[in-house]
């Protein structure tokens, strides 16, 4: 599928990169290291997202240049969605109109575009660009290097989600002797939150629960008003409730603007969160998954916990115990 990639960039000189809502460190870091190898190609580019770049992300090479739209403006001739399961996950409208060339690296991926290249086997959609620059002879710049260092990094947990192996560290150390400065990295992604968002973190933490192997927390619409938070300050905390001894799948509901709630799923490895995710409609990977549904509260955590019930041993039910870690 890399070829056809390959080939489908070759016909083609104007290009439109986006990913979905609410980029992540490997939506964006893909991104703006696809455009800069497009660039050496060549071939015009321009990332478009729906959303702002995260604060912590705001930091990386070509940032300045991203464009944030809610539909297509200019004239392409080819569309490179990246962490993408559909083209609705971007929220930008136009994109039904073009070449669509999805790159992923969700188990949960789908076919959706003209060329689609998904490889679960990738540590993230970073390592897939990096083999795309590879294959197309560009030479890895310390930006390019530092655009997915950044991705990888952030979307392995640092390095901490079961499938993280030799190949991941290789592919890092590669990465710095490119050009990342991995300490630079790691300050800019885990020393840059804003104050709103460790108040955030502490009424989240004063809403967590626990059942067993599993813990969940929730912020409302009106505790991040009251603390001025914004979305993106909602970004990690899961992995707060995770870090407990014991505990092998977290979940974190954020409510929407309107009403419906966003849920972060985490997990240690030893239960696939993803399941629980396609369940609803979402998807991602075994250790770290999302999905949307409705509320209310009460109403959406007991539906996702049912769930987890179902496939193995908390406080109050127990069922199909061996998927579960003693």
């Amino acid at each position: 599928m890399l070829h056809e990639v390959l080939q489908a960039i070759e016909k083609r000189d104007c290009f439109v990169l986006t990913s979905h809502a609410r980029p992540d460190g490997d939506a964006v870091g893909s991104a703006l290291a696809c455009c800069g190898i497009l660039n050496h190609l060549g071939k015009r580019a321009e990332v478009v997202l729906y959303d702002p770049i995260p604060r912590i992300y705001s930091h990386l090479p070509f940032a300045d240049r991203v464009v944030q739209a809610s539909s297509l403006n200019g004239q392409y001739q080819a569309a490179i969605l990246f962490e993408c399961d559909s083209v609705q996950r971007t929220r930008l409208q136009g994109l039904d109109r073009q070449f669509l060339i999805n790159i992923d690296h969700h188990a949960t991926g789908k076919p959706f575009g003209h060329v689609n290249w998904i490889e679960p086997s990738a540590c993230a959609t970073a390592e897939m660009i990096f083999w795309l620059a590879n294959q197309a002879n560009v030479r890895i710049t310390p930006e390019i290097a530092t655009c997915l260092y950044t991705a990888i990094l952030t979307d392995t947990g640092s390095f901490c989600f079961v499938g993280t192996n030799q190949n991941t560290f290789e592919l890092a150390k590669q990465l710095v002797e490119y050009g990342a400065d991995p300490a630079r990295i790691a300050q800019g992604v885990y020393f840059s939150h804003s104050a709103s968002k460790m108040r955030l973190l502490g009424t989240a933490l004063s809403n967590m629960h626990r059942e067993g192997r599993l813990t969940w927390m929730y912020v409302t619409r009106e505790q991040m008003e009251r603390v001025d938070a914004v979305d993106e300050d909602c970004e990690g905390l899961v992995n707060y409730a995770l870090a407990i001894q014991g505990v092998e799948v977290a979940v974190f509901f954020r409510e929407l603007g309107d009403g419906r709630f966003r849920v972060s799923l985490r997990s240690k490895g030893s239960i696939d969160v993803s399941e629980v995710a396609e369940r609803f409609g979402g998807g991602g990977h075994n250790c770290a998954s999302g999905l949307s549904l409705d509320g209310p509260l009460s109403v959406a955590v007991e539906r996702v916990l049912a769930q987890f019930r179902i496939m193995g041993e908390t406080n109050t039910g127990v069922q199909k115990r061996s998927q579960w870690p003693r």
